[in-house]
């Protein structure tokens, strides 16, 4: 069963009862029913034994952004850019699969734009209601 979700100063992640590709997947159909697509995926796991031949656990990291969000922003504060995109981890940790996801309120904080608030909090609801799904 899939364990709750927990809040931090920076994400909001829980841990998953699907499989580390399945729950790729899943994420990317999620994302796109909230209006995201996925600009950039990195696995992390291959990275690194490639290049420092270091072996971990499956390990990815997917940039996902939402178009309207993104450019709603950019008109409030043309360096948002350096925030973006939402970032999402997908790892295995103890035979598990773990998820994690920016948090977007963080930007407000990050920018001490007041103006970044709504849209913040509009994408923190989109991006829990993926995390909620799974």
């Amino acid at each position: 069963m899939a364990s709750g979700i927990e809040t931090h100063a920076y994400g909001i992640t829980r841990t998953v009862d699907t499989g580390y590709d399945e729950t790729i997947a899943r994420i990317r159909e999620l994302l796109k029913e909230e209006g995201f697509g996925v600009l950039t995926e990195i696995d992390v796991k291959r990275t690194l034994k490639e290049k420092i031949d270091k072996d971990v656990e499956p390990y990815s990291i997917l940039g996902a952004c939402n178009p309207r969000l993104a450019a709603r922003s950019l008109e409030l504060e043309p360096d948002i850019g350096l925030l973006l995109p939402c970032n999402i981890i997908v790892s295995t940790r103890g035979g598990k699969t773990h998820v994690g996801v920016v948090n977007p309120q963080s930007m407000v904080e990050f920018t001490s734009n007041p103006a970044l608030g709504e849209i913040s909090r509009e994408a923190d609801e989109r991006l829990r209601r993926v995390i909620d799904k799974l």
